[in-house]
């Protein structure tokens, strides 16, 4: 897999931008069968950062209620990775 196959998109919610400001954690939407070496390389060659740490976790789908149904649907499972990078540096646009 090439690094734009692994690396998805970035993750923003308020727990990220928490997580950017005080520790230098970035969190990505990653492919879900993508394992940790290749996120590390992913994001080294994509943004030419060192990365310290990487963390994975599988998020599952949330049911959700579906319009003029009583059924429920299902939002789609996802894989997560929070990048840790070496201290003084940064992901700009992120």
């Amino acid at each position: 897999m090439n690094p734009y196959e692994i690396i998805r998109r970035p993750h923003v919610s308020e727990k990220s931008v928490h997580l950017q400001n005080k520790i230098g954690a970035y969190t990505f939407d990653v492919h879900p069968h993508a394992n940790k070496v290749q996120i590390k390389e992913a994001i080294k060659s994509l943004w030419k950062v060192d990365v310290v740490a990487v963390n994975t976790l599988n998020v599952r789908g949330k049911p959700r209620r579906m319009r003029n149904t009583k059924q429920q649907g299902l939002t789609a499972a996802w894989k997560k990775a929070i990048v840790r990078l070496a201290a003084g540096q940064k992901i700009e646009g992120v």
